[in-house]
């Protein structure tokens, strides 16, 4: 796929997205040959479609399709997914939203616990997935400080925003940097998606902060992409549990693994 390809599919793939979200992205997805696309070209459709599904606030159930390529298993199935405190979800293959309290968006239901799993690819695509939902926030807070005033200044011009959103933009090239670095083993893949965990709940703390009592009204976008960082931050290991993992790593082999090679 070459760069104009690329950028076309890209403008498609938001469109739909901005537009529809579940079954219906799900769908679109594979009518663009989603299941050629994450076999011949993992490398750019998992960057590419979990980035736009945080940035535009949709969801669709690819994520099992990332997590049975690496099992080796066939595509099209639902599989049970461990979640941080011990539980397991199931990401459903359709719009029932009955089993996820904290977004109730998300079709994921509670199962029993399943077997083991491969999680290196499904974190880095989680990774992706909470550094678009991350810039969406971040652009959400953005666009407030420099549109609102307070007393005759823009919110923009006070220093303590400033400082909480340049916070922000920083954790976010962090944990970009870290997904795209060299690697596919399984603590590049820890490391990446606990680094785009962090990322998207510092985004999601001093966004809400920048934005104040609105962001937290149902007219406004903040609180679904807050939510979203929630849940997905928990799926697969959380930042906390995922930091532990790495130090627990870190003790046994006597080294530090790199987040990226200098």
């Amino acid at each position: 796929m070459d760069a104009d390809e690329r950028d076309l599919l890209e403008q498609v793939l938001r469109k739909t997205m901005t537009a529809a979200s579940g079954t219906a992205v799900d769908a679109s997805l594979a009518g663009l040959g989603w299941a050629q696309m994450l076999t011949e070209e993992p490398g750019t459709a998992i960057p590419l479609v979990f980035r736009l599904l945080g940035e535009t606030g949709a969801h669709a159930s690819v994520l099992n399709d990332v997590v049975l390529r690496e099992a080796g298993s066939p595509h099209g199935r639902t599989l049970a997914l461990p979640y941080t405190g011990g539980t397991w979800l199931e990401w459903a293959r359709d719009d029932s939203t009955d089993g996820c309290a904290l977004d109730p968006a998300l079709p994921l239901r509670r199962v029993g616990a399943g077997g083991p799993v491969p999680l290196a690819d499904g974190r880095r695509a989680l990774g992706w997935w909470l550094l678009g939902t991350g810039r969406a926030m971040l652009a959400l807070a953005r666009r407030h400080v420099l549109d609102r005033h307070q007393f005759g200044r823009p919110l923009a011009s006070f220093q303590a925003l400033r400082h909480r959103l340049a916070e922000t933009y920083t954790a976010l090239e962090g944990a970009e940097a870290a997904l795209t670095a060299p690697g596919d083993d399984h603590t590049s893949a820890l490391l990446a998606k606990a680094a785009a965990g962090r990322a998207a709940l510092t985004a999601a703390r001093h966004c809400g902060q920048a934005l104040g009592g609105i962001g937290f009204t149902a007219e406004h976008d903040l609180h679904r992409h807050v939510k979203r960082a929630l849940v997905l931050d928990g799926l697969l290991g959380s930042a906390r549990d995922l930091t532990r993992e790495a130090g627990t790593l870190l003790l046994r082999e006597g080294r530090t693994p790199r987040l990226v090679d200098l």
